[in-house]
């Protein structure tokens, strides 16, 4: 008889699954910046995850926060560096990083609690611009990268640098946590001369430098997933794939336990996702609410402790 894994055998989410599974059992014992000591391994094969038919790859061998993962993207997407917007909205995701101790370790104890620095959404909307601080109006300062690679595939489709970095050597130094997820690629296949009513084909390449197995992956998988039907809705052009490619692989000490209570399940199908309001054109305009996750049908949540 054939087992279950067997029979469901081409399920995306197993390219997770079977990676953690790899990173436990021949990981190297690695210390790291929290303490708290990893299994890793550097650039295992890249995780494919198709987007069509509106598939939004929500992990389900676990529960996955989706309501953080869509404020967080919409945050970033803002341009935000105030965690206590999303702390006010009960996502403390960031609460860590953004606590009066940890900015003081980071040498960054002038700056409010919440105050992260020109992190991640600062980097899309004002690559370049000079950070004062989250409470600062940057309008019209730096490099709106988010704006560019969306002007590029509706005006320059097949132009090869539709490409947005968080990776700011400058600005590390004030960042509270230099960007793990650093780097994405957009690229469009056009339809055939033969198929003009077919709408062209928006994928994403997302490079990630450091990748919390456990935690942190399902969140990213989710968020450029999301990122990616987003700027397909807006610029006419159906999200097709996402592609992450990851540089530390690492699963933390503490999570084994939960991982693997977590790989004896199987995985089920993902969700599907559409747009609550018509009539969406700019990705400044979307708002938490327009955005639907039906028939994700996860097992339970797995407690895993984030480190800091």
């Amino acid at each position: 008889m054939a087992s279950s894994k067997d029979a469901n055998s081409q399920h995306e989410e197993y390219q997770y699954l079977d990676l953690i599974r790899r990173v436990i059992d021949t990981g190297d014992v690695r210390p790291d910046r929290t303490g708290t000591g990893t299994l890793a391994l550097f650039a295992p094969p890249s995780l494919r995850f198709s987007l069509a038919n509106n598939t939004l790859p929500l992990l389900t061998t676990k529960r996955t926060f989706l309501r953080g993962i869509v404020e967080e993207l919409i945050w970033f997407i803002h341009g935000s560096t105030d965690s206590t917007l999303l702390a006010k909205k009960g996502i403390r995701i960031w609460d860590g990083n953004g606590s009066k101790e940890f900015l003081e370790s980071r040498g960054l104890g002038h700056r409010r609690e919440g105050d992260l620095g020109p992190v991640y959404g600062f980097q899309w909307r004002h690559f370049g611009a000079d950070y004062t601080d989250c409470e600062t109006d940057y309008a019209g300062q730096g490099v709106d990268q988010l704006k560019e690679c969306i002007d590029k595939i509706r005006h320059n489709p097949t132009d090869r640098r539709i490409i947005m970095t968080a990776w700011n050597p400058k600005d590390i130094p004030q960042m509270a946590l230099p960007p793990c997820h650093l780097l994405c690629q957009f690229y469009v296949s056009l339809p055939p001369a033969t198929s003009p009513d077919q709408k062209p084909k928006l994928s994403c390449l997302m490079y990630q430098r450091s990748a919390d197995l456990g935690l942190g992956i399902p969140f990213n998988i989710a968020s450029y997933a999301l990122l990616t039907h987003m700027i397909a809705h807006i610029t006419n052009t159906d999200a097709h794939e996402l592609i992450i490619q990851l540089g530390d692989a690492h699963v933390y000490r503490d999570h084994v336990e939960a991982l693997e209570q977590q790989l004896k399940r199987v995985p089920r199908a993902f969700p599907t996702l559409r747009w609550a309001r018509e009539g969406i054109t700019e990705i400044d305009h979307f708002l938490y609410e327009d955005i639907v996750v039906e028939g994700y049908q996860p097992h339970p949540s797995i407690a895993m402790k984030m480190s800091v």
